[in-house]
């Protein structure tokens, strides 16, 4: 799987450039093997104010960040070759769209499963199973409710993407019949 998350310059693929990205490449048993991280050099006019804001992005800290074309190419690299790699996070649709449009811009063949794994689905079955009501299916809820966090934390790609996975592997923990998670844990 690949845990991933990025920032935008707004909400809207056809408008908005994809500002940052990182991806957490692991196992079927969760476990991490690669990872990596980027600020992607963005055009100003495809960043809104907003989501300047929301992503903590500027033109001073992004001076020289890679092309997106480079970006894409690199993350291609980290692949296992010959494996499918389903992309996996928090509302990860909306990254996957964004990264389906920079991957046909720059003419590179998408290198993702068209499944998705999101931790929303995974939070709200665990709120079915266990009765727990939630306020709400954020990346920020679910870490609360795993006691991951005590508050908020800052949007960045890298931080969101390890928290997501840290938030998948509790949920599914807690899930797992009894016995399963420590086969999961051990490798065995």
């Amino acid at each position: 799987m690949a845990f991933m998350d990025c920032e935008f310059g707004g909400l809207d693929p056809e408008l908005h450039d994809i500002t940052e990205v990182a991806v957490i490449l692991t196992d079927y048993r969760l476990e991490e093997f690669a990872r990596a991280e980027w600020k992607i050099h963005a055009r100003a006019d495809r960043i809104s104010p907003e989501g300047a804001a929301i992503g903590g992005y500027n033109e001073r800290d992004w001076q020289g960040a890679p092309k997106l074309r480079q970006v894409l190419t690199e993350i291609c690299n980290m692949l296992p070759k010959g494996s499918l790699v389903i992309p996996a996070g928090q509302n990860v649709r909306m990254d996957v769209q964004f990264l389906e449009r920079g991957f046909r811009n720059c003419g590179i063949p998408f290198p993702f499963d068209y499944h998705v794994i999101d931790l929303a689905t995974l939070f709200y079955t665990w709120s079915l199973v266990t009765g727990e009501p939630l306020s709400a299916l954020s990346l920020r809820q679910a870490a609360l409710t795993a006691g991951l966090i005590e508050d908020s934390v800052p949007h960045r790609a890298l931080a969101d993407t390890e928290l997501t996975l840290d938030s998948f592997r509790h949920f599914i923990a807690r899930l797992a019949p009894r016995g399963t998670l420590d086969r999961i844990v051990s490798g065995g």
